[in-house]
């Protein structure tokens, strides 16, 4: 064999699986780029742009002064406005010291993961979830331990459930979303308090991934904190904030990790990008035009509610919250791959097929983002409703 192959053979560790809707959002680019006429709804990315406050502030810190890295740990004005942010919504109080602003949550996961978990460690995952958790865990060696969510249990865990798995086999942590993606479910907030208590009496680290919190349509999310202050949560501005391309988001850590995470993100990250934190400043104050956003959202998700049933599409996951329709899809086809595929490219409709968020009943569903403007979702349901009855 040729020395040079040798040499650049992929290490084991990268030898992860394709984020799906990303694949499919790079495909509907080009065919957009062709001359297609494509309906984006394979990425959970909000039609929106960023709030006027944010776009000023970005300019603003613009004009003249340096734009260099900052601590590790993120801005102290930041990090301080962030901690108040949970005294604002959810009562909670937390200490800014207890906040790391990093690049988005997915640099978030990174950080946190390296913190918490040596290789071999067991963590917990709603199935279906999102498919960055197993792919993070296969490239630092830990393992995923499935938790299924569908209809017979409103695609929510439940504390028992942890449990059982727990005594299956000894789990390190459970990393759970709400309002989750793909399905929109919802924990609720005694649910929520359960595991918190279940993960704090059996030794389970909690991690709380709470980046769709405040696009919840007929109730609010509670935060993990409220229940625990072992809890480790995750959140960003990427998607309430509509700030996806900023990539800045932050962990709030219990008293014995930030300095863990900093010297972590010294060495990994340096710092989130000092712009996006100077402008995520002042996403805080633009919830006036953040909640109108929220609307559309919500038009969106009413109009795929009422619609989608009628093309045979009628076993749905809640859609509590978050901005995505899931959808059972095996009245048409056992190959979600093959249907999406068709969809984008004899319809002109991305969608993102099961597969990517569940490695064993994905094959019969597929996830429908409804972060797009009003008009997209009734065109993609005259769309839909042409290819369905092909």
């Amino acid at each position: 064999m040729d020395q040079t192959a040798q040499i650049l053979r992929p290490a084991r560790r990268a030898a992860i699986a394709p984020f799906i809707a990303m694949d499919v959002k790079r495909e509907a680019t080009l065919r957009a780029q062709a001359g297609a006429d494509i309906i984006h709804m394979e990425v959970g990315e909000p039609f929106a742009p960023p709030p006027r406050r944010v776009r000023e502030a970005a300019i603003a810190a613009l004009g003249g002064q340096p734009v260099g890295y900052t601590d590790a740990l993120g801005l102290s004005t930041l990090r301080e406005r962030i901690a108040r942010h949970y005294c604002d919504a959810y009562g909670v109080e937390v200490d800014p010291g207890r906040v790391a602003v990093t690049t988005g949550s997915s640099g978030g996961f990174v950080m946190a993961f390296l913190a918490l978990f040596d290789p071999g460690a067991r963590i917990a995952i709603q199935n279906p979830g999102y498919p960055p958790y197993r792919n993070i865990f296969r490239t630092l060696g830990l393992e995923a331990v499935d938790l299924p969510v569908d209809s017979s249990n409103g695609f929510a865990v439940s504390a028992a459930a942890v449990e059982k798995a727990h005594d299956a086999r000894q789990l390190d942590g459970l990393l759970l979303m709400s309002p989750a993606n793909p399905s929109g479910a919802m924990q609720g907030a005694e649910s929520l308090r359960e595991i918190a208590e279940l993960c704090e009496r059996r030794g389970i680290v909690f991690i709380s991934d709470e980046i769709y919190h405040r696009l919840t349509y007929d109730r609010p999310a509670q935060t993990a904190l409220a229940f625990s202050d072992r809890a480790v949560i995750v959140n960003s501005f990427s998607k309430y904030y509509c700030m996806t391309g900023w990539r800045v988001g932050w962990l709030v850590l219990p008293p014995e990790l930030p300095r863990v995470v900093e010297r972590l993100q010294q060495s990994l990250a340096i710092s989130a990008p000092t712009l996006s934190q100077i402008a995520a400043q002042a996403a805080f104050d633009a919830t006036e035009e953040l909640e109108a956003v929220k609307e559309g959202y919500r038009r969106n998700r009413d109009i795929l509610l009422d619609g989608l049933p009628a093309l045979g599409l009628d076993q749905l996951a809640p859609a509590d919250g978050a901005f995505y329709i899931y959808a059972d899809v095996s009245r048409f086809t056992d190959d979600s791959t093959r249907l999406c595929r068709d969809l984008l490219h004899r319809a002109g409709v991305a969608a993102t097929p099961g597969v990517d968020f569940d490695p064993l009943r994905g094959h019969l569903a597929l996830r429908l983002s409804y972060a797009g403007a009003e008009s997209h979702m009734v065109e993609a349901l005259k769309r839909l409703k042409d290819f369905l009855r092909r």
